[in-house]
């Protein structure tokens, strides 16, 4: 039995959400050597490799074990965007069952039949990964009211723009499955424009990307990064594509102890007469 130790090398889970046009694409396609599997056709403006545009959930699966059967193709595969992929799968699911919507299966069952073809999906993009290709997932933001069950009031949050309704349970499967997810937003505040400072103005707009869990937003990483970074590839390229050779002292494999050196006899010895 080998005992590793140490970081293990190996290819990176990213999940990257915003609002629209913040350049979340734009931001994927820095990633090394990327292909692009297009749900939205929202590419066609970026220089980027890209399959053909998936119509069905069984296109997008081919298209994806093509990657896994010809892992040289690419470095980075990228899923641009998830929520529009999760559309694709709950066609899928209502035309494999002939219903009219997730509603009509009745007891919340749809909704545990798309949680299951998804984590098959989440599944074989981590085979993926253990080919050594990074996979980067991009998704859109929106605002949803909150309520923490043991206080009082409700806010507002940014969340992944997966599943309308509550019972809907592929955001904690992406959430779980990500080594990084990120938030990527426009960052504004507000100054007084008057003497008694009643009236304020937003200022800002600058692109920032959040690392960390906030009240306000969902994000995380296991990688020890700033909570707030700037919005682009070079903030988290030292994750991405680590310097040649720490990969390697990184990793340490413990083996049985070694057996102490014999003394050399022959210079040991006292010297004859």
């Amino acid at each position: 039995m080998n005992i590793i130790r140490g970081k293990v090398p190996h290819a990176k889970k990213i999940t990257c959400y915003g609002p629209e046009g913040i350049g979340k694409s734009t931001f994927a396609n820095q990633f090394p050597n990327p292909i692009f599997i297009d749900t939205e056709g929202s590419t066609k403006e970026i220089d980027a490799a890209r399959f053909e545009r998936p119509t069905s959930w069984t296109m997008l699966l081919e298209q994806i074990k093509y990657v896994h059967d010809h892992p040289e193709i690419c470095r980075t595969l990228v899923v641009d965007t998830i929520d529009w992929a999760e559309q694709m799968c709950v066609e899928h699911i209502c035309a494999s069952h002939q219903k009219s919507g997730l509603e009509s299966f009745g007891y919340g069952a749809g909704y545990v039949y798309v949680r299951e073809e998804f984590g098959r999906f989440l599944n074989r993009l981590e085979d993926i990964v253990e080919r050594g290709v990074n996979v980067v997932l991009t998704a859109h933001a929106m605002l949803r009211k909150f309520e923490q069950p043991d206080e009082m009031g409700a806010y507002d949050r940014w969340e992944l723009k997966l599943g309308k309704k509550t019972s809907s349970q592929t955001s904690p499967l992406i959430k779980e499955w990500s080594d990084a997810l990120l938030f990527a937003n426009y960052k504004t505040w507000s100054v007084a424009v008057d003497d008694k400072g009643k009236k304020r103005k937003a200022q800002g707009g600058a692109r920032v990307m959040y690392t960390s869990h906030n009240p306000c937003w969902d994000a995380k990483n296991r990688y020890d990064l700033s909570e707030e970074v700037p919005f682009d590839y070079s903030s988290i390229k030292h994750i991405i594509e680590p310097a040649a050779g720490s990969q390697q002292s990184d990793q340490k494999q413990s083996h049985a102890c070694a057996q102490p050196e014999k003394p050399d006899t022959a210079s040991s010895a006292p010297a004859q007469d």
